[in-house]
């Protein structure tokens, strides 16, 4: 792997960060990451993640994946791999990557405001030409898996939790709030009981 600076960090971006004097600050060494236990972690427990791809003609494209927790799987310390399922078939995201293999990925932990960046390449591939590795990735549905993403990871990078603003879903709520509701409403069922056992319901 190299480093996220030595990819991202170009002439033109060295050159402004020397113009808004950021230049000092990232002209040290970025520390080359791998994915450790820490990232595997946290690759494994996202529900979704953003994709960034560019077109023959260069302009960007993201696209947001989601499935379960754990649909982006970690196949080694420098693969990642996840199912596709047939959808609105445009194929933007297929396409340019067969002119361009480059990804770039946000994986976004709202909650606890953390972000891991990726950079990788992109191989796309049959799911009848991986059964193995379409096996382990295929969600727990009778949905049918048209392709295989399999990623090899250039880069990563943890950012800063600064303007994350905390989301909460349906799950991360209710295991927040869930016995406190649930032990309120016990309560206030005591409460109607005795207004009505003194008359007063």
């Amino acid at each position: 792997m190299q480093t996220f600076g030595e990819l991202m960090f170009t002439q033109d971006v060295r050159a402004e960060q020397e113009t808004r004097g950021s230049a000092d600050h990232y002209a040290r060494p970025y520390r080359e990451l791998t994915i450790g236990p820490r990232e595997q972690e946290f690759i494994e427990t996202r529900t979704s993640f953003y994709m960034g791809t560019v077109n023959s003609d260069g302009w960007p494209y993201v696209q947001h994946r989601g499935g379960e927790a754990g649909f982006l799987k970690v196949v080694d310390d420098t693969t990642l791999a996840f199912a596709d399922y047939p959808g609105n078939r445009q194929y933007v995201s297929t396409g340019n990557l067969a002119g361009d293999s480059r990804v770039s990925l946000f994986l976004m932990d709202y909650p606890r405001r953390a972000r891991l960046k990726i950079l990788a390449r992109a191989e796309v591939v049959e799911a009848s030409d991986e059964p193995e590795l379409t096996a382990t990735l295929a969600a727990p549905n009778d949905r049918p898996v048209e392709k295989i993403f399999k990623l090899t990871v250039a880069a990563l990078d943890w950012n800063c939790p600064k303007y994350i603003t905390p989301r909460f879903d349906e799950e991360e709520i209710e295991a927040m709030l869930g016995p406190r509701m649930r032990s309120m409403a016990e309560r206030i069922r005591e409460l109607e009981a005795k207004l009505q056992d003194a008359g007063l319901n």
